[in-house]
């Protein structure tokens, strides 16, 4: 009986033992946990650009101060002015000259004299310079002249051009001559604005020498139909024989910036406290600058 028993208990623990075989063979494979330190991030490789800064050359050949290196407030404004004055005083004089033919030539007609031809010929390229009525009578012509060729008072000029480069500061001056802002119209006759508005095809002009912005200057206060104001005023002043003021020319000056009147308050403030740098003879120091 025993020994039934212990059959039945040894073929129970073998028939345990034959279902359990299959999986005391298999070995599990280790669990690796991973921390957030050990996984390695992959590597992106950029590639780095330098910025490259575009140095505008000027179109110019002119030695041009660097007036931005110039820290004194009183040195900077007196070099300023020292270094345009002279094709101011260069054009105002041309000018004179010119108007001083025809208040000769007004004379003579007036008399009852006519024209050489040198001098009609003379009269006929300035009437065009000047865009004058060729059909007009010599007469009229002269008169129409009269009121264009005229001179603009140092002063005014110096503070415009002061007040429109930042003291031949700008990039407009620097690059271009220009310190005056005037505009252009044909692509490339000067430097594109950085702030131009979209479909707009003004450049601001460029010019090679001193001497040509300061006659762009002239041309523009003495032609542009925007200055027929500031022409009449002058007139008026010229025919009452009384000084041409700079501080009542500049009224005339109001279509010169979008400004408008603030703008000539600029330029009156100006006129009225860079005074003892106007004809300041050379060599003279001032202290104090405003």
């Amino acid at each position: 009986m025993k020994s039934m028993l212990f059959v039945r208990f040894i073929l129970g623990l073998a028939l345990v033992v034959m279902m359990l075989a299959p999986f005391t063979f298999l070995v599990p494979k280790p669990v690796v946990i991973v921390t957030e330190a050990e996984v390695v991030p992959a590597v992106v490789v950029v590639p780095v650009v330098a910025s490259v800064k575009i140095i505008e050359q000027p179109l110019h050949k002119v030695d041009l101060p660097d007036f931005g290196a110039i820290y004194d407030i009183a040195s900077k404004k007196r070099q300023f002015f020292d270094f345009i004055r002279p094709a101011i005083e260069a054009k105002n004089n041309q000018l004179s000259q010119e108007r001083s033919e025809l208040e000769y030539w007004h004379e003579q007609i007036s008399l009852g004299l006519g024209l050489s031809t040198e001098q009609q010929t003379s009269l006929q390229a300035l009437s065009k310079a000047y865009r004058i009525n060729k059909d007009a009578s010599t007469l009229q012509q002269i008169d129409a002249l009269l009121v264009r060729v005229d001179i603009i008072p140092t002063s005014l000029v110096l503070v415009q051009a002061a007040n429109e480069s930042a003291w031949g500061t700008s990039r407009f001056a620097r690059i271009g001559l220009n310190f005056f802002g005037i505009w252009c119209y044909k692509e490339g006759c000067g430097m594109v604005p950085s702030g131009r508005n979209a479909g707009a095809q003004h450049e601001v002009a460029a010019f090679e020498s001193v001497d040509a912005a300061v006659s762009g200057y002239f041309n523009n206060i003495n032609k542009h139909n925007a200055y027929h104001v500031f022409r009449t005023i002058r007139a008026e002043l010229r025919g009452q024989d009384q000084p041409l003021d700079a501080e009542i020319l500049a009224a005339g000056l109001l279509p010169y910036s979008e400004r408008g009147a603030h703008y000539v308050l600029d330029i009156t403030d100006m006129l009225r406290h860079n005074q003892r740098y106007f004809f300041e003879p050379e060599g003279q120091q001032t202290a104090l600058a405003d």
